[in-house]
């Protein structure tokens, strides 16, 4: 994988949160952008997928992502939080964020639905 996730067992049962460090030789970061290197937004989409596949007993898809705000970058070497809450009556429906320390990086929600 490249990179390192680290699911932790919520005190939420329902709320998903993994601790997420992106090695600085992370092919992510090769071209993007050259002499300034940050983590593309769709390799932090991939990890909140990753984050909420481990709630699930069997392979999902996404189904949908909307509301996303990208507000910080992700440089080599950073260490990040991920998180995924269901939203209420929307199934298979996530909010996440990603988090540096008290920082918010990135947010918006991201549905899956199993794969039949």
């Amino acid at each position: 994988m490249w990179y390192d996730l680290t699911v932790r067992h919520p005190i939420d049962a329902a709320k998903l949160n993994a601790e997420v460090y992106v090695p600085a030789d992370s092919t992510w970061f090769n071209g993007h952008f050259p002499g300034n290197p940050v983590l593309p937004g769709i390799a932090q989409l991939g990890m909140v997928f990753d984050l909420i596949g481990h709630g699930f007993s069997g392979a999902v898809r996404v189904r949908e992502v909307s509301r996303v705000r990208f507000k910080q970058m992700i440089l080599p070497g950073d260490r990040i939080t991920v998180t995924a809450e269901p939203k209420a009556g929307k199934a298979g429906t996530y909010a996440f964020r990603i988090a540096k320390g008290d920082e918010l990086v990135c947010s918006g929600n991201m549905a899956v639905e199993p794969i039949k």
